[in-house]
């Protein structure tokens, strides 16, 4: 028996770390949504739409330099190769010039990503939003652009790790980092200490110190590992520019999938906040939700995606069918127990985000109806996650994208069209079309992988004829 789930254990040994990293991210801005609940329904309609772009950007942002764990761990692996045992000097030169590349690749990303972000509040004015719900969001956007910049540091350190194979470490400091933002934010929504009250914004402003302090924290972990600290060089000034124009070539293609993604995702919010803030309230609870659950989806794909890259390497094709069964076994094992909880527990997985004010009735009602299609949801988009990083894997970033272009705006947004706004079956109508856009996505990227697969499998007489 122990064998047998040996082969889960190497995938959960590389994607738990990662996961766990992801959903403390996240949990970072889950707080803030749940501690919105205590300034009212309008701040959570407001500030929720906040955090909706922020994760989107952020996650965007991220996709520029999510390659570079990959590019790292190929560099240590050649090394090992040719001394049989540690990485050699060329591959530690290598590991050193994609660290500082990196962060100046995303340096730059973070820059434009924040006024991107501040943009956003005053642009979406033009979409039918609320003008009431944007005056509430523009102080929060303004407080969290500049979180972007340490935020994307951060990651470029996790994959150096990651790469590296020694992520670990890095999901202490979140967890630690989770507590801090929780006292900020009090600190700040109540004035404690003789702050002024700063309400949304201030959410928004711990938000930015604890991604300051958690890179900084992190940076000091990682100085003081004898692997990490040895290989790290941080400066970003002297960044070799072809070694930047290849992490953004590997980059580009990833950000822009989950740019396509961020924008169908923020055309829904648009959509839902037409029909008015308790049902944005409610879509941006269960998308919060929906969003928890992805980040163990990213965590598995990336784990995935790096055995799938190692295999590769080593000639070994069928074990990359392997890797990719385990992979889904996994992933739709944790989302059927999710969504057990939703259908069984939907009170007590809202109750978090929710208050005592009198609007709150409309909005449980509203967010119960969308954890079903949250369900679906998480299954299409998480399925779609999963075959994107195998891809990665088997070098492939282009396919990703082009599938989205085609899944979300082909099928996903005018589906949404029809059924919210022509059908007029509203918020559920919004988020069944959110559902196809994924599942239609998902099998277009399985497809492409699965196609790749067959044709690296195929005997050398085939693939000549």
């Amino acid at each position: 028996m122990a064998m047998r789930w040996t082969p889960y254990r190497a995938i959960l040994a590389l994607a738990a770390p990662i996961a766990g990293i992801q959903l403390a991210q996240v949990a970072l801005t889950t707080v803030d949504l749940a501690m919105m609940g205590l300034l009212g329904i309008a701040a959570v309609a407001a500030g929720g739409l906040a955090l909706l772009l922020y994760n989107q950007l952020r996650t965007m942002c991220v996709g520029m330099v999510t390659g570079v764990g990959n590019l790292i761990a190929e560099a240590a692996g050649r090394g090992e190769q040719r001394t049989g045992g540690e990485p050699d000097e060329q591959a530690r030169t290598e590991i050193r010039g994609y660290a500082k590349a990196a962060l100046a690749v995303a340096t730059v990303t973070a820059v434009l990503g924040a006024m991107l972000l501040i943009g956003l509040g005053y642009a979406l004015r033009w979409f039918g939003q609320d003008p009431e719900v944007l005056a509430l969001a523009r102080p929060i956007l303004w407080t969290l652009a500049p979180g972007l910049i340490p935020m994307l540091w951060l990651n470029v350190l996790r994959q150096f790790a990651v790469g590296l194979r020694r992520a670990g470490s890095l999901l202490r400091v979140t967890l630690l980092s989770v507590g801090v933002n929780a006292l900020l934010n009090a600190v700040f929504i109540f004035g404690w200490l003789g702050i002024p009250k700063l309400g949304l914004a201030g959410i928004g402003l711990a938000t930015t110190l604890v991604q300051l302090w958690t890179f900084g924290t992190y940076l000091l972990t990682v100085r003081r590992d004898p692997v990490l600290g040895d290989l790290l060089s941080i400066r970003a000034w002297e960044a070799d520019r072809a070694t930047m124009a290849r992490i953004v070539r590997m980059g580009t293609p990833i950000s822009l999938t989950y740019g396509a993604e961020a924008a169908i995702t923020s055309i829904a919010a648009v959509l839902m906040g037409g029909f008015g803030p308790a049902v944005l309230a409610a879509s941006n609870i269960v998308n919060q939700l929906a969003y928890i659950v992805y980040q163990f989806n990213i965590g598995l794909s990336q784990g995935s995606s790096i055995l799938v890259s190692r295999t590769v390497g080593q000639g070994d094709w069928p074990s990359v069918r392997a890797i990719a069964r385990r992979t889904f076994v996994i992933g739709f094992t944790f989302m059927s127990v999710v969504g057990v909880a939703y259908v069984l527990f939907p009170s007590v997985v809202l109750a978090p985000f929710l208050g005592s004010h009198h609007d709150d009735a409309a909005v449980l009602a509203a967010a119960s109806t969308l954890l079903w299609f949250a369900i679906v949801q998480q299954y299409c988009k998480g399925s779609q996650n999963l075959c994107i990083g195998l891809l990665r894997g088997i070098g492939n970033t282009k396919a990703g994208m082009q599938s989205t272009l085609i899944g979300y705006f082909a099928i996903g947004v005018p589906a949404m069209a029809v059924f919210g706004l022509w059908l007029d079956w509203r918020g559920p109508g919004i988020w069944l079309g959110l559902c196809l856009g994924f599942g239609a996505t998902s099998a277009l990227v399985w497809r492409k992988f699965a196609r790749r697969l067959a044709e690296a499998s195929a005997p050398e007489s085939e693939l000549v004829a």
